[in-house]
Parts: structure tokens; sequence; C-alpha cells
């Protein structure tokens, strides 16, 4: 159970106002939990800052009273990284949501850590320019960044890490730091800034962010493709990476996950293993690069496929894609959603994602297979009913049998989800040589352990 702090609400009022300091019950459930199945905990206090200083002086506070601090973004994290384990603050950043600076010639925008990806790229498109990592959740760039976020653009444009130029941190004493600059490339010192993003909360609370944007495509193509199998799937997708062309999107989503989308979307998607496809570029070098991904993708058994330059059309295949959680979710009333997330070397993919649907039909569970290919990332969407013992011990035995499986490959028992309270037990397999550090350096940004504590490391 939380420890309970006397009169915290009250000394959160004095440093914010009366109306952005609560204990409230709805608001508290509301942030003791994220989209993963993981057991809620409720925070004593929610906090909406507005500033910076403001968040300084609730660490300064927090420190002093050895408080557990934990910061809140959208929510919609799936390891249970916002989960409040022992009470204390849950710091919402729904206030700081200012698009500080776009600084066009520089291709770099400034941005408060409540800004969400869509909000941004609303706001970017009057300047021809936009944010490409794309989690499929409309997240916010803090938390985005906090977790080192990816999705299905990642296969062009990389992860999370290396599009954050500078942050703005708050220390676990309170005291404010920056991380970086605006310049391209630096030699200089120890390389901070990537050692914030990723840490989900546990050696400071970003208040400011500086990221790297993008000149908008001047054209894009989706397209779908079908295949008889998994394997040739995603041996289609191994043949187009290797082709060196505009591919900016490759995403796999198997038969059964595509039964889900035709029933949500009320889609008539053929339900076989699909590959959903974005190319970005000029149109004429686009026109090349489809025609060899058709003769690629042919010659590795796609049975149909079909590209669409309509915007609307694009805009409902990608929505399938984006929605095939939530499709899951709506299919299967009443039951859990574990959703598994490994990432392995590309030589590795076909036979680990052909494991993992062996694994879900062996155990008898319903569940799709999807992901991120291109960069060899995928997950396993299982849904179980969390109040049958065996139907839970079951999508464990799946989750645990699909990391061990990627760290035998030397793979990554996380490829985007982070690790927060659910892969902490596999870090000492991946990291075995290095976690002595990583707790080195948790004790000395955060020696009173009152940042997310319970997360990560332990």
């Amino acid at each position: 159970m939380p420890v309970l702090h006397e009169n915290l609400l009250m000394e959160m009022k004095k440093l914010t106002d009366e109306k952005r300091a609560t204990s409230n019950e709805t608001v508290l459930q509301q942030h003791s939990k994220d989209e993963s199945h993981h057991t809620p905990v409720l925070p004593e206090v929610v906090v909406f800052p507005n500033s910076a200083s403001e968040v300084s002086s609730i660490l300064q506070y927090a420190s002093k009273h050895q408080i557990p601090v934990v910061p809140f973004g959208a929510g919609s994290s799936l390891e249970g990284h916002c989960i409040p384990l022992q009470g204390g603050i849950s710091i919402n950043f729904q206030n700081m949501n200012k698009i500080l600076e776009v600084r066009e010639e520089d291709f770099l925008v400034r941005v408060q850590p409540g800004v969400t990806r869509t909000q941004l790229n609303q706001s970017l498109k009057k300047y021809g320019l936009f944010f490409p990592v794309d989690p499929g959740a409309d997240a916010t760039l803090g938390g985005m960044a906090a977790t080192n976020a990816s999705g299905t653009t990642s296969v062009r444009y990389g992860i999370m890490r290396p599009q954050v130029r500078d942050l703005e941190v708050v220390l676990a004493d309170g005291s404010i730091i920056r991380t970086g600059g605006l310049a391209a490339k630096s030699s200089s010192g120890y390389h901070l800034t990537s050692l914030f993003v990723g840490s989900e909360g546990t050696l400071g609370v970003f208040t400011e962010l500086t990221l790297k944007i993008y000149g908008i495509p001047e054209a894009t193509v989706a397209g779908r493709a079908v295949f008889p199998s998994v394997k040739a799937a995603v041996d289609g997708a191994i043949s187009l990476l290797a082709s060196g062309n505009s591919l900016a999107r490759v995403e796999l989503v198997d038969e059964y996950s595509i039964r889900q989308v035709n029933r949500h979307s009320e889609t008539s998607y053929p339900e076989k293993p699909t590959l959903f496809l974005e190319f970005h570029g000029n149109p004429a070098g686009m026109k090349q690069d489809v025609a060899f991904a058709e003769e690629l993708l042919s010659a590795n058994g796609s049975e149909d496929l079909i590209f669409e330059t309509d915007s609307i059309k694009k805009s409902k295949l990608w929505e399938a894609r984006h929605h095939l959680a939530y499709a899951f979710k709506h299919g299967f009333p009443g039951r859990e959603m574990m959703l598994t997330d490994v990432c392995v070397p590309l030589s590795e993919l076909t036979d680990a994602v052909v494991y993992a649907r062996e694994l879900i039909e062996n155990e008898g569970l319903n569940g799709g297979v999807l992901g991120h290919v291109g960069d060899g990332n995928f997950h396993s969407i299982l849904m179980f009913d969390k109040n049958n013992e065996e139907e839970t011990e079951k999508a464990n035995r799946i989750n645990e049998k699909i990391v061990e499986y990627a760290l035998s490959k030397n793979g990554s028992c996380t490829g985007e989800h982070g690790i927060g309270i659910g892969k902490i037990k596999y870090l000492q397999k991946e990291h075995a040589d290095t976690l002595p550090l990583m707790k080195m350096i948790k004790k000395q940004f955060d020696p009173r352990n009152i940042l997310n504590p319970g997360k990560v490391l332990f």
C-alpha cells in the first residue's frame, strides 16, 4: 500500500494553486493506470503544473520529504510506466502543452512535454514540415521521449532518441538543467540527452524538448499486399528493405488480426497475412519504386497487391492498422489485452514471428501478431481473462517465451514500449554487464529514489 503523507495536498496547492492540485477520487483513478494490463495503484495527489519552476518546487518538496513523483502524459503507455506504485505525487503535464518555437530553417521545434504528436503536426503543416515518429496512440511528446517510442515510420525516419536535440530536465532535487543545444552534431562531453531519453521518468522530469522535424514529402503512396503465410509476408518486407527504395512504413498484420480489423472497421480485406506499406518521395521516383516493389512482392508470393494515392483511401488503410489494438479490445469485451514487444535482428525476424504465432495457437488464446517489421520490432496481442488463473498463466507464458526467444537471438526484450514494471526481470538477462552501471547512474541522479520508484531497475 502507498505511504500516506500528511498535508501533502495542502502543500501542493501552495506550490501551484487551489485548482491545480487535487485528491479527487475520480482524478486519482485516472492517474492510477495506463493502457497496460498491470494492476492500478492510486497516487495521493495529482498536480497540474504550468511551468518548469513549479515542477522544480514540487520536486524540491518531494525530495526533502522523500515522496515519490511519477510524471503522467497521455496515459497511453503499455508497461505500467505511469502507475504510482508507492503512491505520492502524479504530475500531469496537460497544462504544459505549448509549442514554444518553430525554427523552420534549422528543422527544429521547441515544445513543452504535454504537446501531443497530432497537435504538433497540425501546427507544423503551415511550414510544410512534420514530426515523423508515430507510435499509433496520440501520445505526448514528453512521454514518447521518456519511453524512447518509435512506431510505423521508424524504418525511414528512426526512433525517438535521434530526434531529440535538447531537453530541459528537472532533477530529483529540483535543479533545472539543459542537456544539449541546437547544433546538428557535437563531440562535447557525455551525451546526456540520449541518457535521459528512454529513462522513463526515473532520472529526471522533462519540462521542454527540442526536436528534429522534416519536410512533408512531395508525394506519398500507400499499399496493401496479401500473402499466403506470415513467413512469405516477412520475407517480402525484408526484400523491400534490401532494395533501397523510398519505403517509409512496412507493417505486418497477420490473418487473425485482419479478421478483427474487418469486424471493427467494417472493411473487407482478405483474411490472410498482410503488409501495410507507404512510400515517401517525389512523384517520378516513387513511380519507379512502387513498380519495383510490385515485382519484389510478387516474387515473394503476394496474392493481392493494391496501391493508393487518394488521401481518403490512404487514411482509411492506416486507420485500420492504428486501431488494431482497439479492434481486439472491443472484439473481446471483459478480457484484458497483453501486448508483447520484442525486437530481433532482421535475419531472425521471420522465424521469430512464426514462433510467436505458433505459441498463441498452441496455448489456445485469442490474439494476433503484428509489428513494425522493417526494423525487426513486432508485437503479439494476447486477449485473456484476468480473473481466470489458467488464461493469465498462458498469456504470461507466451510473453516470456517470446522474450526469451528474442534474447537468445541477441535481440531486445522491448523494442519500443520500454521496461516499466513488466520487463524488469528481463533487464538483467539483456544487460548483465552494464546493469550495475545503470544502478550507479540512478543512484547518482536520484539518491533518495523518489523518481518513478519501482520502474526499470527495481
